[in-house]
């Protein structure tokens, strides 16, 4: 079956309904109907207000273990072993992204560690490995979003993609359920009704299991009692298939049964549909999500109140994986990651400017996703408004009109793109994200504006602008002045070698003027990106922890896969009692030295580790017993190559890891002593990192990271 034409509008907007089904649910998770009802009587809206959502275990799976595909060897073989490897990879071990709760009690963790211990999936998730009640929980349908999504109109597709992906955390009806949904949201694409889409997902699972069993009683009663509302539906779900009826901590049925009751009393309205499914009460994030996204494709976009609901997300969505810069993305950026996967799935080329888009930076702000803001900020004297429009556009056909109300002369309003962020940008730290900077010294900031004439005697101006965070200065570009009717490409070149981090990129509108008049300043702003290699120090001696609390501290611009890790004396500690890793820097950097001051301490295995795209896939240099090793992490370290080398504890060296297309080289206080060639799959691309084994403690006291 060949992509919808409306495709690209509506997979934005199914997963823009996941997100705020999950934004909407989060706040009264696990609340009964009875708290719910008497709380807030009827909910009409998000139940709390945040600077931004944190990062969720409802949009950390989905997003992460859709990667699955594109790390695989061969879709043609894709398996459950291949969402395994997902999961191993991008997850940290046993903190953030998902409910930690313990094996036997939590089914993903259950599940992480047997896929840890070497137990494959399918197995893995297993009712023969792990019980029913283990299996059965919730979790097979919250995550599996992404497998309707790239499947768009191919039902039989999207149950075989999302059969596998459930499979390795869960069985049984835990997995028919994920099967269910994902064919929801495939069937959305084509169908216009709710129960045409229910009836036609059904024949994908079996008919005699439990999961249908609750469908089908649902869509009975439904019928049999048309005017009788969604709270006596309610009731005659509680009183049959109650959380009472079910074991565990979460019941897939249960929730099950709640999304099949919103989905039919919404009468096809999104926000009626969402409501009920949130006052019902139960698992709400995960119930109101799933049944999100089903609604966002059903209705698209013109479905869902922009004011009310996704103005305040403002395209932001925070993860907690371990790859930083994949941990504050944009909605955009999920759905252009959905879409390449779906085309790539259908064997079909995008149609222009989706295919330009596809094929470049995903992370890219072009604003062609209707409503649109890619997550764009303001800092305005006079207030300011920001809209997605089509009256103007530099490519494609859609474009951000900015406007700064109230403006004077010497004022300064700030359009921009927060490109990191840490523990005072939320409110609390569900399910501990942590952040990588998403532009770095040494790139250039390039966006396209077409600034209009001022009014009232005011002569506007435009100028590029990078603030760095931990010292708060502007760098800033040259002005430009408006000049009606024609865009204008503005770029800054962010100093290389700085160390700093890159906290905004955009652009300032200010005027000038004789005397004190005052007008509203609008330009509109269309493809913003930073190009270029990263050229930039840490000096750990000038560094500082990112305090949420308690319980998460985290190294600046770092993200933690597991071990010890704090900073004192001007060094950074990292020490394991089996392994520890962190990484830092952007996913996508190819071909860059990576150089780093380091002291071991006890132990016999400390690293740099480069190429990094997450815990299973990356290389690593450094000391190993009385050897300097190169060694490859493809689900697992083996040596690449290694030589003698007798280096001493409490001594500082000088490491240096080049890579350069598939070649590698690592140094030692300035001698060239290990070089390799990967011819057998090399990693082409990825962050940096550091990391110790076999009880190790090491000591950092920089890292330099430089494009060749």
């Amino acid at each position: 079956m060949k992509i919808p034409q409306d495709y690209f509008q509506r997979v934005y907007a199914g997963w823009l309904g996941k997100i705020i089904g999950i934004r909407l649910g989060a706040p009264i998770e696990g609340w009964s109907y009875e708290r719910i009802r008497d709380v807030f009587g009827e909910l009409d809206g998000y139940p709390a207000s945040y600077k931004n959502f944190a990062a969720d275990d409802d949009s950390n799976g989905p997003l992460f273990f859709i990667r699955s595909l594109e790390d695989c060897e061969d879709l043609e073989t894709f398996s459950a072993q291949d969402v395994a490897n997902a999961l191993l990879n991008y997850a940290p071990y046993e903190h953030g992204f998902f409910w930690w709760g313990g094996y036997g009690i939590s089914t993903e963790h259950t599940a992480y560690l047997n896929l840890r211990s070497g137990i494959p999936a399918p197995r893995s998730g297993s009712i023969e490995q792990n019980g029913a009640t283990m299996a059965e929980q919730i979790g097979g349908q919250i995550f599996i979003d992404p497998w309707g999504l790239v499947a768009p109109g191919n039902p039989a597709l999207a149950a075989s993609l999302a059969e596998k992906a459930a499979s390795v955390t869960h069985g049984g009806n835990g997995v028919y359920g994920g099967v269910f949904v994902a064919c929801c949201i495939s069937l959305a694409f084509v169908e216009r009704d709710i129960p045409t889409i229910i009836e036609k997902a059904l024949a994908y699972i079996p008919q005699d299991c439990e999961y249908a069993r609750v469908v089908k009683a649902v869509v009975a009663f439904q019928n049999q009692n048309p005017d009788s509302g969604w709270r006596a539906c309610f009731q005659f779900l509680h009183d049959n298939f109650g959380y009472d009826k079910y074991p565990g901590n979460c019941h897939i049925i249960p929730n099950a049964g709640v999304m099949i009751l919103s989905l039919l009393y919404g009468g096809g309205d999104y926000t009626r549909t969402i409501n009920i499914c949130n006052m019902c009460g139960w698992d709400t994030d995960c119930n109101v999500g799933n049944v999100g996204c089903i609604m966002g494709v059903l209705t698209g976009l013109s479905g869902v109140d922009y004011e009310k609901y996704i103005k305040p997300i403002n395209d932001f969505l925070a993860s907690s994986s371990v790859i930083g810069s994949l941990n504050a993305t944009d909605l955009p950026f999920g759905a252009s990651y959905f879409a390449k996967q779906a085309y790539r799935l259908a064997g079909e080329t995008p149609p222009a400017p989706w295919k330009e888009i596809l094929e470049g930076p995903l992370d890219s702000c072009h604003f062609e996703y209707p409503g649109s803001t890619h997550a764009i900020r303001a800092r305005c004297p006079g207030g300011f408004c920001i809209r997605n429009t089509e009256e103007q556009a530099h490519s494609g056909s859609r474009s951000l009109k900015v406007t700064a109300l109230h403006s004077m002369a010497g004022q300064e309003s700030f359009f921009y793109r927060q490109t990191y962020y840490g523990p005072e940008d939320f409110d609390d730290s569900r399910y501990d994200p942590f952040f990588s900077p998403l532009a770095y010294p040494g790139q250039t900031l390039k966006m396209s504006l077409l600034l209009l004439p001022g009014e009232g005697g005011l002569e506007p101006y435009a100028q590029p602008y990078v603030k760095l965070g931990r010292t708060g200065q502007l760098l800033r570009g040259e002005k430009i002045f408006a000049d009606p009717g024609h865009w204008q490409e503005l770029s800054l070149a962010i100093p290389a070698g700085l160390d700093d981090y890159v906290q905004e990129t955009g652009f300032i509108l200010g005027a000038t003027a004789k005397g004190f008049a005052q007008a509203s300043l609008t330009a509109y702003l269309d493809d913003l990106y930073c190009q270029g290699a990263p050229d930039y120090q840490i000096r750990f001696a000038e560094d500082s922890m990112a305090v949420w609390h308690n319980l998460h501290q985290d190294v600046k611009q770092f993200a933690r896969l597991k071990g010890h890790t704090y900073l004192a004396d001007g060094w950074l500690s990292l020490s394991c009692h089996d392994f520890g890793e962190m990484y830092t820097g952007r996913h996508d950097w190819t071909d860059y030295a990576l150089e780093g001051i380091l002291k071991p301490l006890t132990g016999q295995d400390c690293f740099l580790n480069l190429r990094v795209q997450g815990a299973m896939r990356s290389y690593a240099a450094g000391f190993s017993g009385g050897q300097l090793v190169l060694e490859k992490n493809l689900y697992g370290y083996s040596r690449l190559c290694g030589a003698d080398f007798s280096w001493e504890p409490n001594q500082e060296y000088r490491l240096r890891v080049v890579a350069k297309g598939n070649s590698l080289e690592v140094w030692v206080d300035g001698e060239k002593l290990l070089g390799y060639t990967d011819e057998n799959a090399p990693l082409l691309s990825g962050s940096a990192g550091l990391s110790v084994r076999n009880g190790s403690h090491c000591l950092y006291r920089e890292l330099m990271v430089k494009g060749e």
